[in-house]
């Protein structure tokens, strides 16, 4: 793929790939697109707002199923039952403030608002709560990354030329983490339910 077709592909599907990246995760699309921002491809402003409507959204969805579905759901998850039950603990002494900040805990994210929803947090709570979250996240990280770029730039004395690179090789070692991540916490899963 040449720079030019990936720049291409950033400007014309960027916002909707924070969108949909934040709807599930979060953090490291949100970090390149800040990144992206920095350096001309997209509208910081508009990958902030991209962050935060998916990350309200997702979460919010899945508060709703974890209400109906809750249990059932972290039950057939063994890898879940821990922070579950951490997540369980937190709302009994901090329930404003997990809920609020749960995006910025690694290992609790995905959990938390299934637990929220099945721990039967009023709606109103938890849809206020939730969006000052993803407003104070989609800020902290859209400009962490495009404060990264502008490190990067002071770094690298020809960052144009290599400013793409970097922006794929960020992409690829979020992808690289993120897997790494996901099958640690099968191999743990597995481990228990033997």
């Amino acid at each position: 793929m040449s720079t030019d077709t990936l720049i291409e592909l950033i400007r014309n599907y960027g916002y909707l790939a924070i969108l949909v990246g934040t709807f599930f995760e979060g953090e490291t699309i949100l970090l390149l697109g800040g990144f992206a921002a920095h350096m001309g491809y997209l509208d910081l402003s508009w990958v902030i707002v991209s962050g935060l409507s998916g990350s309200f959204c997702g979460d919010q969805l899945f508060y709703y199923i974890g209400r109906y579905y809750g249990p059932k759901i972290i039950g057939r998850h063994l890898s879940w039952q821990a922070r579950a039950e951490r997540v369980y603990r937190l709302l009994r002494r901090h329930k404003n403030l997990l809920i609020l900040s749960f995006r910025f805990f690694y290992g609790l994210r995905n959990v938390t608002p299934f637990a929220v929803g099945a721990a039967n947090i009023p709606r109103a709570r938890f849809f206020t709560l939730n969006f000052i979250g993803a407003v104070i996240w989609a800020i902290s990280f859209g400009y962490a990354g495009f404060f990264f770029g502008a490190g990067a730039r002071l770094i690298l004395a020809d960052f144009a030329l290599y400013e793409t690179y970097v922006l794929f090789a960020l992409a690829l070692l979020g992808l690289v983490v993120w897997l790494i991540a996901l099958i640690r916490s099968r191999r743990k899963a597995l481990k228990r339910g033997k």
